[in-house]
């Protein structure tokens, strides 16, 4: 058949769009108006036909969708299905089988915690029968949008939990199913594409739109838009935004119990230390701290945000997103990654420092030496400590030794600085340094490294405890 010369020899005369609510479309043409839409509104106008049912009962049980074809005499398009003469032409069954990614996402999201439910169209059964195939199942069958607005809100509550498809639904449907789940303490996120979706997208916690399909008004009512209109994406973007999420924690983790260290030191030197002439002893002198959040927070902290994904991460439950980014696991570290950093550096500031008899003023030479080696520790301190920090619960072979070379990069170019800080003659009047032997440089590199054993007891301990790591166990 050529669609050309068709169109040609039935020109168009009228058209009824298809709605959502009327489940069909309608065309008049010279002497007939034709109607294709859902089978059971179109059945029951053209009436009984034998084997329709039958045959449309197949098909949708076999995840096919079908449409069905009517005619009737010439008249209004908008009055086509109230006309006598309507009689049925025939079903129409298509086969739109899930894309296999489309079923990998969705067992990944299951696995993940998040529920994932099917909003459509189609007939009952052809969604029953994809939902089957892309592995989307729940307690109860396939909720009707018929059924679906003749419960109360309180009833919709109790079935939304645990259904996990909805056939024949209305775009107006879609608004109450988010926030029945909303109300059920769900974060909703809200796939759709036409105008009468923009209600449910902007209602939802994440709205996201499809890029190809989508109309303007979705795609404005949207927090995000897919340029694939694939499910997988969605997917991604969940694993993305928890490797995120884990790496800034994880950068949390690393910044404030350095800076805490550092903040001791100092305390620790008001407290305790000798004061000559108005001039505190210090382990490490302000403008020293300067140089160690300047080169350690680039070179250091930076490549933190740069980490892989972390095993099973896909098989975590969602956090509770009102618990606090500053957990309890990162605030204990805080406290005794802090601590253990300042009684190391101060501890080794003494070591090197030679008192002088009471009363007479240190040899700033000494004290430069000394104040150079405690800096050094907690540089390479530092150094450690960000190694246990590319996971906060596992073994670091966990996530591979060379998952993340930007690391080793922010090493290198930590221990290149402090060497110039500790032997260049210009960095030493800068800084009021002094050279370090190579067997300081050893002292400094082993007290540093007590953070590893340290970190690796206390993931042990965590790991011993799996009711208590610092991650939410509840949620969907």
């Amino acid at each position: 058949m050529s669609l050309d010369d068709l169109r040609a020899r039935h020109p168009r005369r009228d058209v009824l769009p298809f709605d959502s609510e009327r489940q069909y479309m309608a065309s008049r043409h010279d002497g007939a108006t034709y109607v294709k839409g859902a089978p059971e509104v179109i059945l029951e106008r053209a009436g009984e036909v034998a084997g329709a049912r039958a045959a449309l009962e197949r098909y949708a049980a076999d995840g096919l969708r079908v449409l069905a074809v009517a005619a009737a005499g010439p008249g209004a398009v908008d009055a086509a299905l109230e006309r006598d003469d309507v009689r049925l032409l025939g079903l129409v069954a298509l086969i739109d089988p899930p894309r296999r990614e489309a079923v990998e996402a969705v067992a990944a999201c299951h696995a993940a915690g998040v529920d994932v439910k099917m909003i459509t169209g189609d007939h009952a059964a052809t969604a029953a029968a994809i939902g089957r195939e892309l592995g989307i199942a729940g307690g109860e069958p396939p909720l009707t949008g018929a059924a679906l607005a003749a419960l109360s809100d309180d009833e919709l509550r109790e079935r939304v939990r645990d259904t996990a498809i909805f056939a024949r639904v209305a775009p107006e449907h879609k608004l109450r199913l988010v926030r029945a789940l909303q109300a059920e303490g769900e974060v909703a996120a809200m796939t759709g594409d036409g105008v009468n979706d923009a209600p449910a997208l902007r209602q939802a916690d994440i709205g996201v739109a499809m890029g190809q399909a989508g109309t303007a008004a979705a795609k404005e009512a949207a927090d995000i838009v897919l340029g694939d209109d694939n499910f997988a994406t969605i997917r991604a973007a969940v694993e993305e935004g928890r490797r995120v999420y884990d790496n800034l924690v994880k950068a949390l983790a690393f910044v404030l119990p350095t800076n805490v260290g550092e903040a001791l030191v100092i305390l620790v030197a008001v407290l305790a230390f000798p004061i000559h002439d108005g001039d505190p002893l210090l382990p490490i002198e302000p403008v020293q701290i300067l140089w160690i959040n300047l080169v350690a927070t680039v070179s250091l902290a930076l490549p933190l945000a740069f980490e892989a994904m972390e095993p099973g991460l896909m098989r975590r439950p969602p956090r509770d997103p009102g618990a606090p980014l500053l957990s309890r696991l990162v605030l204990l570290r805080t406290v005794y990654v802090g601590v253990l950093m300042s009684a190391i550096a101060v501890a080794l500031f003494l070591l090197a420092f030679e008192d002088p008899r009471p009363g007479a003023r240190p040899d700033p030479s000494v004290v430069a030496e000394a104040q150079t080696l405690a800096v050094t520790s907690v540089a390479l301190f530092q150094i450690f400590y960000l190694l246990v920090c590319r996971t906060l619960t596992q073994p670091v072979r966990s996530v591979g030794l060379w998952s993340n070379r930007t690391i080793y990069g922010g090493i290198a170019t930590l221990l290149a600085l402090q060497a110039g800080f500790v032997h260049l003659p210009f960095m030493q009047a800068l800084f009021g340094t002094a050279s370090l032997s190579a067997a300081e440089w050893l002292l400094a590199a082993a007290a540093g490294a007590v953070i590893v054993p340290v970190v690796a007891a206390e993931k042990a301990w965590r790991a011993a405890a799996p009711t208590d790591r610092g991650l939410v166990r509840h949620g969907r």
